[in-house]
């Protein structure tokens, strides 16, 4: 959005307030677009010193607006700046599951309630990144139409207007046949995101199709789980984890199939996905995707370009979904990535979208 702001013209003075004493990997870049970063001095578990220190920066900047990312606990904010005068007061939701980050269980649920109230009374806005997200944040309350509304993300579509890249090198660079096919899976290893179960969906189709493999780009802590069910299944020379990467679009270029196996029942560690961003970027990339009903309406921009399963269907169904659209002609790149551009997830829409909110 800085860069966003340099392009269209409209510069913005932001202060980026993060919650983490160490560097985060962008500050530098941020400050060399005109931005402040402040590391809070103080860790968040270190509630009423990190309140005091929040609140003595905030008096010091004289902010015209208060922008809260962090959900529900964007309520410790909002509360360091009570009595300050700020004009205009914002809690972004991006999350459905309203995480609170605490190891207890028992005092996750019970500040959960009190904390999202406490957004509701002090916030002149609440924007949620999709209507599903919104709707579960307002507890499925009418909205305020002056308060309560839905920002979807721009997307910086320029990586995908790079020259393709080269199929076969990403392939032989993976140690994989020219000629694989390639399921991909992106997001953290962790149970609500399901990565396991793509192995599962694997080693249903593994012998119909022994030229088909999972690239699993992302961090957590069941990698090893995903490992072992490779192994125990007989595929664990079909799949490749590759951790976090700075080339997911080029990855999505050169594969055949998107899978998103999110969950889909609301638990303690998860539900249906806030947006799924990844989701649109894969329909950017114009690559086909076969999704869980854990994702929201909002994400599927080009129907065409998406299928989606239920998990109750099971991994031999989800195998037999899988076969088939990768029996069928790759849409146009070309059109796809248009399309993504004049949609309400374009650069300039979000850019747009986000300056309004600022506006006093």
């Amino acid at each position: 959005m800085l860069r966003a702001g340099q392009t269209l013209g409209v510069p913005l003075d932001w202060t980026f307030y993060s919650v983490l004493s160490r560097p985060g990997r962008h500050d530098d870049a941020a400050r060399k677009l005109g931005a402040t970063v402040i590391n809070s001095p103080v860790p968040l578990d270190d509630k009423l010193a990190f309140v005091r220190s929040l609140r003595q920066t905030l008096r010091a900047g004289k902010y015209d607006v208060m922008h809260c990312h962090h959900d529900v606990v964007s309520a410790v904010y909002l509360g360091a700046a009570a009595g300050l005068g700020i004009p205009r007061k914002i809690v972004h939701v991006h999350n459905a599951d309203l995480h609170v980050p605490t190891r207890s269980v028992r005092k996750s649920a019970l500040l959960r309630e009190p904390l999202r109230q406490l957004c509701l009374r002090l916030a002149h806005r609440i924007v949620g990144i999709s209507h599903h997200t919104l709707a579960t944040f307002l507890d499925d309350r009418p909205r305020v139409p002056a308060r309560d509304t839905v920002l979807y993300y721009g997307i910086d579509t320029q990586p995908f207007h790079a020259p393709q890249p080269d199929p076969g090198a990403i392939r032989r660079s993976l140690g994989l046949p020219s000629g694989a096919k390639l399921l991909l899976f992106v997001g953290r290893m962790v149970s609500y995101k399901n990565p396991v179960f793509l192995v599962d969906v694997l080693a249903s189709i593994a012998n119909a199709e022994p030229n088909v493999y999972a690239l699993f780009v992302g961090t957590g802590p069941l990698e090893e789980e995903l490992g072992n069910r490779a192994r125990s299944l007989g595929v664990a020379d079909r799949i490749r984890v590759l951790g976090w990467r700075d080339d997911t679009v080029s990855l999505m270029r050169a594969s055949d199939l998107f899978v998103f196996p999110r969950v889909e029942d609301a638990s303690e560690n998860g539900g249906i996905e806030g947006l799924g961003l990844v989701v649109v970027e894969a329909q950017a990339a114009g690559l086909p995707s076969l999704l869980s009903r854990g994702i929201p309406e909002d994400a599927i921009v080009l129907p065409e370009l998406c299928e989606t399963l239920s998990l109750g269907a099971g991994a031999k169904a989800w195998g037999v979904a899988v076969r088939r659209i990768l029996s069928q002609p790759r849409p146009n790149d070309e059109l796809s990535l248009e399309a993504i551009e004049n949609s309400a997830f374009s650069l300039e829409a979000g850019f747009r979208g986000l300056t309004a909110l600022h506006r006093l």
